[in-house]
């Protein structure tokens, strides 16, 4: 299923790379035809497009390569890291934008609207039909960072033709270095978000749609558990979560741990689609020996556990 999904992504990439290289060309040559800034910033943008799309690509390969001894985890991150370089690079892109704007209202150029139009008409039903085809496959973090790079691109070529349209109408030149200022303005606004969430998931943070207190509760609710500490989730690739964590349970022989082990993976797999776990169970506090990290301070104010963070090791459970 998986291997499927990757194939068919890497199939909708090539396609989307070769449109993207087409208007690139046209978009320049028509552009500097024009001298038309809005036309040639959107040249390059769709220049960072055609790289990210590339990148993408390439981490689609990547991340559906099998775990090795030396990738344990095989190469999920790839496709994380390479919607961060994207994003890096379109936020670079979006302040040239903005200062070549700026230049350009300071020393206004004749601009011809009626190439512009046509230029963006083209680009729009380009951009409008990847943007189509990549958002199947949007919940993957690395997909999703090229499918806002298309779907921008689809709504600021739009705004070309607005902006082509009012030159033509009012003869006012300013337009256009206004137009390329508020699609920079789009450009970095929403690469600003995929750098967000890209940084959460390298810095090894809480994922953004699981909230750490409710799967402390929900594994807390379980009969024979009597408290949660250690607790660490975090995100692996787009769409795969690890959870590992200290669990101390109610004294009983070794044989009959396994039901709660049981049920707290079921809890952490239906409740929160966390499917890659490692818990390690316990039947003594942690003040014995070493190796517990401290809880988060406001867990500790709050006196959300009595005893310091030192481990003894009695029983793990492991979970894929």
């Amino acid at each position: 299923m998986v291997a499927t999904q990757n194939r068919t992504m890497q199939r909708v990439l090539k396609v989307s790379m070769a449109a993207t290289l087409c208007y690139v060309v046209a978009t320049l040559y028509f552009g500097l035809r024009a001298h038309s800034l809005a036309l040639i910033s959107e040249a390059g943008h769709n220049v960072s497009d055609l790289l990210a799309i590339a990148l993408s690509f390439v981490a689609v390969y990547f991340q559906s390569r099998p775990a090795t001894d030396r990738k344990t985890f095989g190469y999920q991150r790839a496709g994380v890291l390479a919607a961060f370089v994207n994003a890096l690079t379109l936020m670079v892109l979006a302040v040239w934008i903005g200062v070549s704007a700026i230049e350009r209202l300071a020393s206004p150029v004749e601009v011809a609207p009626k190439i512009m139009m046509l230029v963006a008409v083209a680009g729009v039903v380009m951009n409008g039909g990847i943007a189509t085809l990549l958002w199947k496959f949007s919940t993957d973090v690395n997909i999703r960072s090229v499918y806002l790079h298309m779907l921008g691109d689809t709504l600021s070529t739009a705004a070309v033709i607005a902006g082509g349209a009012g030159i033509l109408f009012t003869g006012l030149q300013w337009i256009d270095p206004v137009l390329s200022f508020i699609i920079a303005g789009m450009i970095f606004w929403s690469s600003l978000g995929i750098v967000r969430e890209t940084l959460n998931i390298l810095l090894e943070g809480t994922p953004k749609r699981v909230n750490l207190e409710e799967v402390r509760a929900a594994i807390e609710a379980i009969d024979g558990v009597v408290n949660v500490h250690d607790l660490h989730v975090w995100t692996l690739g787009s769409n795969s979560h690890a959870l590992a964590s200290h669990v101390t349970i109610v004294e009983m022989p070794v044989s009959e741990c396994s039901p709660i082990l049981d049920s707290i993976n079921a809890v952490i797999k239906t409740k929160f689609r966390i499917h890659h776990t490692t818990i390690q169970l316990e039947a003594r506090g942690c003040e014995t020996t070493h190796g517990c990290s401290a809880p988060p301070l406001e867990l500790a104010a709050a006196g959300g556990h009595d005893h310091h963070h030192h481990h003894g090791h009695d029983h793990a459970g492991h979970s894929h």
